[in-house]
């Protein structure tokens, strides 16, 4: 049996997209666990412009109709169906309603990582449109796909509300620790706080994030935030910060990669993902990795591992006091043993929880249909 990771792009892991680094990474340790794997990727661009991999990566063309499959990869599936098993990446993506008629049409198993996309607060903010599209060619798509592997109890509890059924699988997915991290920490005097993601205003919280940066900075003197990430909201993020009167203590990095990426979240004194709605944020992940505690959401599906290993701050979502709350009590520890211990516990939350070796071995449970 072969597992096709079917998803929009490339999955290269030096973009911004989670979903793309997520499964470049599933891949790659499926493939080194002796999984036959495949990642098919619909994009505008067909090039190969991407580094090396351990598995088998093929491109088929995206259409302007978005609902339109390629004829070359309803081929490929056809080629292949006795033999895979297609895993979807990604929710409320309009060639998936296309694709769910064709593979059960042609009898391929194919099972779905919604990555957040049914998460409780998403689902609450959806108006008439996508109410009309669920029931147009959503529903249609959860009525067949085999499983529906969800990252959180916050995305069970929101498709359940969708869409009842027996069909979740609930696993986290793991993190590649990098072997090679070279980070040079420079001491501040001042505490920082940081976020990294796409500049999704609403989706990310960024907004509830102003809104207590300002009132944690009128009490905190040597304090900044940092944020790193970009979008066509950036101009509205700014206008956001302007009415705030705290351009003077946030930067705005842009979209960064790699080590240029890892330093910037390294001289950060704390991190925050105050999302409405998530599957798991890889940035938490990267923060933690490093020993940068974290402040979070419910809605990011990885609050109750911080809560676990005392590696931060879980709150309650949409909920500007408990983050401001958050922010003071990391501020009133920065500096002591206390702070070194619960860097030392994110470290740790990682190398357990997000372990590759263990998570693959649970993910054929997955693909036992």
């Amino acid at each position: 049996m072969e597992i096709i990771h079917l998803i929009l792009g490339k999955a290269n892991p030096e973009r911004m997209n989670g979903v793309n680094k997520v499964v470049y990474q599933m891949a790659t340790r499926q493939a080194n666990a002796g999984k036959k794997i495949a990642v098919w990727g619909i994009t505008k661009d067909l090039t190969h412009n991407y580094g090396e991999r351990n598995f088998k990566t093929l491109l088929f063309q995206a259409h302007k109709n978005p609902f339109k499959i390629d004829t070359e990869l309803k081929k490929a599936l056809i080629q292949n169906k006795k033999e895979i098993v297609v895993h979807l990446h990604g929710g409320w993506v309009p060639i998936y309603a296309s694709l769910a008629r064709f593979l059960s049409k042609n009898n391929i198993p194919f099972v779905l990582t919604p990555h957040g996309a049914y998460n409780t607060i998403a689902m609450q903010r959806s108006g008439i449109s996508k109410k009309l599209y669920f029931l147009l060619f959503e529903k249609f798509l959860l009525k067949k796909v085999n499983r529906i592997h969800s990252l959180g109890e916050s995305e069970v509890v929101g498709l359940n509300q969708l869409f009842p059924n027996s069909k979740s699988f609930l696993l986290p997915y793991g993190y590649e620790v990098p072997n090679n991290i070279t980070i040079n920490k420079v001491p501040s005097e001042k505490f920082i706080i940081g976020f990294v993601g796409r500049l999704d205003i609403y989706t990310k919280g960024l907004d509830l994030l102003i809104d207590a940066f300002t009132q944690f900075s009128s009490k905190i003197e040597q304090t900044e935030l940092w944020i790193v990430g970009d979008s066509k909201e950036r101009i509205e993020l700014e206008h956001l910060i302007e009415k705030n009167h705290i351009q003077k203590k946030v930067k705005l990095f842009g979209s960064k990669f790699g080590n240029e990426k890892d330093e910037i979240i390294s001289q950060m004194t704390i991190f925050t993902h105050p999302s409405r709605n998530e599957g798991i944020p890889t940035a938490v992940i990267e923060a933690s990795v490093i020993g940068i505690p974290s402040v979070v959401t419910h809605a990011t599906n990885i609050a109750g591992f911080i809560n676990q290993y005392n590696a931060g701050i879980a709150i309650q979502d949409e909920n500007v006091s408990e983050l401001v709350s958050g922010f003071e009590k990391l501020y009133k520890i920065w500096k002591t043993e206390e702070m070194t211990a619960i860097s030392e516990n994110a470290k740790n939350m990682v190398k357990e929880v997000f372990n590759w070796n263990t998570i693959v071995d649970k993910l054929d449970e997955l693909y036992q249909i």
